[in-house]
């Protein structure tokens, strides 16, 4: 029954991790790879994760200073050392390297950039909240993760979290970091998985109009 219960939470994670992979052993041409993936993404978010859906935001000024501020945090280190991102410390056979995930023609192509756009937007905030702070840090706690309420801390979930989310970002592991750590320590004061969800899609669509207005393709692996 947990583990069941734990899908809605689960479920869409896991979909996205092996879009990214599928995406990497065998490229659709770039507005099929776009659709496809923000249709699967819809759909499974539609008839597995609708049942655990909270989109009430409880602190909405706050709020969105927290997402504008981690997209601070994001592009602060590149403008300060700019060389920095590719030293062995960043870029390596475990974290990858920090290059474009859209090819030349996508980046002229509209439809495929408002398509990213909605995925970075809309889907990966609802996505990584899920799993991240409305699953991991209560399930760290509590196997029967259900009994913990959203925002519940402890030390082991609380950097547990920090950690893996970093490592999910690859040669961004340092922004990564800082961001979890923001992102937990607000999931703890709202305790609302509306106001995390809103924090992080501002903070994904700040660095989505920096992605396409300066040319910085690298940070949409």
């Amino acid at each position: 029954m947990t583990r069941s219960a734990a899908v809605p939470y689960t479920a869409p994670f896991a979909v996205f991790l092996a879009l990214l992979i599928l995406h990497t052993i065998r490229r659709l041409p770039d507005f099929a790879d776009q659709a496809v993936g923000l249709a699967a993404m819809t759909l499974v978010l539609w008839l597995v994760a609708r049942p655990v859906l909270d989109f009430r935001v409880l602190s909405w000024g706050p709020t969105l200073l927290v997402g504008g501020g981690i997209f601070v945090i994001w592009i602060g280190p590149d403008l300060l050392f700019p060389d920095h991102r590719h030293s062995a410390l960043f870029e390596n056979a475990v974290l990858g390297t920090a290059r474009a995930s859209l090819s030349e023609g996508a980046r002229r192509d509209p439809v495929v950039l408002a398509l990213r756009v909605i995925r970075a937007v809309v889907i990966v905030p609802i996505v990584e909240e899920l799993f991240w702070r409305g699953w991991m840090m209560r399930w760290l706690i509590d196997a029967d993760f259900r009994r913990v309420p959203l925002g519940a801390y402890t030390t082991m979930s609380f950097w547990a979290v920090v950690v893996l989310f970093a490592a999910e970002h690859g040669p961004y592991w340092d922004v990564g970091l800082a961001a979890g750590v923001v992102f937990n320590l607000w999931m703890v004061r709202t305790k609302s998985l509306g106001d995390l969800i809103l924090a992080h899609a501002v903070t994904n669509g700040c660095l989505s109009a920096y992605v396409i207005a300066a040319g910085k393709w690298e940070y949409w692996l």
